[in-house]
This record gives C-alpha cells, sequence and structure tokens, in this order.
C-alpha cells in the first residue's frame, strides 16, 4: 500500500498563483490534461501556474478552466505535464471502514464518516452543496491545513481510487475535521460527467471500484494468457536463447474471410432483448476457427471503443462448472495476477463476482462482453454428459448479464448445445477451406510455391501453416508435395526437436 500511496503522490499537481503563492493541488483526469480541483483553489485568478513533479510547469490562461462553484470544483486543461491520470471511483467508500488517504501536503488518514449540507462562499457569492463528504482525520485538521491541501484528491484507502476532493472553504453547522466535494457522474454537470466517463474508460480502477478501462485490463490479459499458451515453443538462438517462432507470422498470413467474419460482426451488433445469445462457429479442426476468433478478439481490444473479450479453451472448464460464468470467473482472477494494479484480493478464489461485475459494466458502456470457448470438444467428460443443464445454466447468466458468447467445435457438438438454447436465441456460421483466391495469397505471404501441397490440401489452413513452419526449419528441396498427414508428422517431429533443444539447454 505505501508503494501504491507513492504513486499516487507523484502524481499531484501544486497550483499556484503569478506570484508564486500556492493556492491548492490537482491531479489529472484523462489523458488529454484536463485537471481537477477544488474551486476555491482557483476562484478568483485570471491565470494558473502549476508544478508538477520533475520540475513540470504550465502556465494556464483563464479560457482553460472551467469553473464549476455551484458543486465547488474546477476543471482545469493543461498542456505539456507528463503525468499518470488517476482513476476516480464509481460509487463511494469501498474500505469496510470506509477509510480514507489525503495530503495535507504530508500523509495523513481518517474516515468518511457520513455526508452533510455545506456552504461554500466563493468571491462572487455563495453557494449550497448537498451531499458532500466529513472527515474524521487522525491527528489532522482540515481548518488549520495549508492552502496546498484544497483540491487534494481523497482516496479510497482500500481501492486507491479517487473518492472526492478537498475543499477547506465550506462550512456546515457544525464543526469538523474536514469537508471533500465527491466526484459523482450522475448529478454532475455536464463537462465532469464527460470527464469521468472518459476517465471510466481509460484509466484502470479494481476491486470494488472496478471500472471500464479496468475490466478491459484484465479481459486483455485473458487474451495474452491464452495467445501464450497457444505459441508453439520455437528455435534455440544463440547462447540458448529461445527465439520467437514463425506460428504468429504464419496465423496473420491467412486473411480474414468475409464470408465468416461479416456474420461474426452481425452477431455482435445486434441488440435489445431480441439480439441472440450464443453463436457456433462450427467446421472441421484446422479450417481456421482459432484463428478468426483470435483475430475478431483482438480487433474488439484495439478498436476506437475497445470492448471486452474472454477467450476460453474446452480444456480450462471443470466438471463442476455449473456454466460457463465459472470459467470466466476463474479466467479474471487468473488474469487479475499478471495485471500491475490490481489488488492480490482480486485474484484469490474466495473473491466472486468478477464476472457479474465485468459484464455489467460491459452492457452500461454499450459494448457487451464476449465470451468466446475454443475447442470446446476438449471439455471434461463430466461436464459434456451434463451438456444440457451446463448450456441452459450458461444461456440464463447471458439473459441476465446481456453478454455474449461464441463457441468454435464441430458441427454435431454444436447441435447438442444449441438445442439446449432458447429458440431463436442461437446462430451458426460454417466455416471450411479457403478459396482459390484466398488460398494463392497464403501462400504467397507463407513462401510457398503453388505446387507445395497436394491439390486436396492447398487450400487447408492448418496444413498451410505448419508447412511453412517446417520449410523455414528444414530448407532446402523438399521433393513432391506432402500429404496433410506427412505434414502434420513432420510438424510434430519438429515440435519434439524443440522441446528437446529446449530442455538440453536447460540442463
Amino acid at each position: 500500500m505505501a508503494a501504491r500511496a507513492s504513486e499516487r503522490d507523484n502524481a499531484l499537481i501544486r497550483i499556484c498563483d503569478l506570484a508564486g503563492r500556492p493556492r491548492g493541488t490537482g491531479f489529472l483526469a484523462d489523458a488529454a490534461g484536463t485537471m481537477i480541483t477544488s474551486h476555491e483553489a482557483v476562484d478568483g485568478l485570471a491565470r494558473l501556474v502549476l508544478h508538477a513533479p520533475g520540475d513540470q510547469v504550465c502556465l494556464v490562461e483563464a479560457g482553460a478552466i472551467t469553473s464549476l462553484p455551484e458543486y465547488g470544483l474546477a476543471l482545469v486543461a493543461t498542456e505539456g505535464l507528463s503525468l499518470p491520470p488517476l482513476p476516480v471511483a464509481p460509487r463511494g467508500p469501498a474500505h469496510p471502514d470506509r477509510r480514507i488517504r489525503l495530503r495535507l501536503p504530508h500523509r495523513a488518514e481518517g474516515t468518511v464518516v457520513g455526508t452533510t449540507a455545506v456552504t461554500y462562499i466563493a468571491t462572487d457569492r455563495f453557494h449550497l452543496l448537498d451531499e458532500v463528504y466529513e472527515l474524521a482525520l487522525d491527528r489532522a485538521d482540515l481548518n488549520r491545513a495549508a492552502a496546498e491541501a484544497s483540491g487534494a484528491p481523497l482516496i479510497d484507502a482500500a481501492t486507491g481510487a479517487v473518492l472526492a476532493v478537498v475543499a477547506t472553504a465550506l462550512h456546515a453547522g457544525h464543526r469538523a475535521s474536514g469537508f471533500a466535494v465527491p466526484l459523482h457522474a450522475g448529478s454532475g454537470p455536464a463537462p465532469l460527467a464527460e470527464l469521468l466517463a472518459r476517465n471510466g474508460a481509460t484509466v484502470p480502477a479494481y476491486g470494488p471500484h472496478l471500472n471500464l478501462a479496468g475490466a478491459l485490463r484484465l479481459t486483455g490479459a485473458t487474451l495474452r494468457r491464452a495467445a501464450e499458451s497457444a505459441e508453439p515453443p520455437g528455435p534455440i538462438g544463440a547462447a540458448g536463447a529461445v527465439r520467437a517462432t514463425d506460428g504468429a507470422r504464419a496465423a496473420d498470413a491467412i486473411e480474414e474471410r468475409p464470408q465468416v467474419a461479416e456474420p461474426l460482426r452481425e452477431f455482435l451488433a445486434a441488440r435489445g432483448e431480441a439480439a441472440p445469445l450464443a453463436l457456433g462457429l462450427v467446421g472441421d479442426p484446422g479450417t481456421g476457427r482459432s484463428t478468426e476468433l483470435a483475430r475478431l478478439a483482438a480487433q474488439r481490444a484495439r478498436g476506437p471503443r475497445p470492448a471486452p473479450t474472454v477467450l476460453l479453451r474446452g480444456a480450462e472448464l471443470r466438471p463442476g462448472d455449473g456454466s460457463v460464468k465459472d470459467a470466466v470467473e476463474r479466467s479474471l482472477r487468473g488474469a487479475a495476477r499478471a495485471v500491475p494494479g490490481a489488488p492480490a484480493a482480486l485474484a484469490a478464489e474466495s473473491s466472486p463476482g468478477c464476472a457479474d461485475a465485468v459484464a455489467d459494466l460491459a452492457r452500461t458502456a454499450g459494448r457487451p462482453l464476449l465470451v468466446v470457448l475454443d475447442a470446446a470438444e476438449e471439455m471434461p467428460p463430466v461436464l459434456a454428459h451434463a451438456l444440457a443443464d451446463w448450456t441452459s445454466a450458461t444461456a440464463g447468466w447471458l439473459r441476465l448479464s446481456r453478454a455474449r458468447l461464441m463457441v468454435a467445435c464441430r458441427p454435431e457438438l454444436w447441435e447438442q448445445i444449441a438445442v439446449s438454447l432458447p429458440p431463436e436465441s442461437a446462430r451458426q456460421v460454417r466455416i471450411g477451406g479457403l478459396t482459390d483466391g484466398q488460398a494463392a495469397r497464403a501462400r504467397a505471404r507463407l513462401g510457398l510455391p503453388a505446387d507445395a501441397l497436394a491439390a486436396a490440401d492447398a487450400a487447408h489452413p492448418l496444413a498451410l501453416r505448419l508447412l511453412s513452419e517446417v520449410r523455414a526449419a528444414l530448407p532446402g528441396d523438399p521433393g513432391t508435395a506432402p500429404t496433410r498427414p506427412d505434414i502434420f508428422a513432420a510438424h510434430l517431429d519438429l515440435m519434439c526437436l524443440r522441446i528437446a533443444e529446449r530442455l538440453a539447454a536447460g540442463s
């Protein structure tokens, strides 16, 4: 916790007037450099001088200040400050005892004891503020604090997210050790609501204050873990280092197939109660099911409006799973261990609810959570025997959460799954071999001559990819065009050789 507190301290901005007198503190809330502070810190000033860690200085003109005196806040458009934005909590204190931290400018701790109505006296008039946090500080009193305390972010001790902005010019009908103005998008003015929406979508917060940006980080980590686990072992380079394989390059050589990609996007674009819940991408192994779904997941993660996607394999399901939600929960907890800033409690088995929270955030943002179940045939036999119950429970969770499910499997397995789904809630897309043009372009990208494969296998995506890896590892004249079994056997031998090289290098 001390390290996280230090990171927050290094993100604070000192506000001064032109004479260098301190007026308050602020913090950035988005990547565009928008600073949040108290209104009293900027009230009556035509220009501001901002001082940030690393001897950074910014001069702000009056036109860059959005005053919100009726809310006790101000927004300032800064330029040239290299500071990380702080996450703003989407709701009230998450700490069980409502504990908080702040800078006065020394570090202080305390408790949010409740909310109260206060009066704020600005230079022009007074304003009545409702629902302001009343603070009980440990061995500190904002009534005697330095000017820098005004505008300081009030940090939740459990999540590290900003709950409110300290204000020292507030007056109540009773004595208190301090007050802070909560940052709520729902009841705030448009400029503040838009800023908090950008903050929630781009600055990750976790735990009880999980926001859309945090959900995207967690689901993005599941995609990276899936990609790493699917990557075949590469050859050994100089000094025993493992070189990157050509697997990713070979997979990218298979271009997007409109006849497959467009129905997938149409499925995700559907909205409303009548929108389908599940889609089966059916085809034989090696036809590119995994490639198409991985490409779709990557496109959702990289788009202008990134959308959360969790990528699972059938082997990740467990015999005791009641629905796909259980596997999503495990995947997100595992991802939390690899996400910087995510609390350790989020990865604990005793911390359920992450799947529902992510799905709820995605639904609210209009970017439904997509769960991709690849190679569904790999599910445990016990679960396969209870497939009808598992599918029905999965449909119930999808309907409540408005998440979507895509399943890649053989046609016969999808028939068993679809029959247990509600009518009109399932879609099916078939995938087969490449067209002649797609196969020719794939061979060109992979460096394969037109006659590299037998005619029966010339449009098979997996055969093309594996043959390119084998030929890259074994240059020279391959002789006659190999059959598909020959290619699979040669690639298996190649993988065994690379594993043996790794073991030898490790010993």
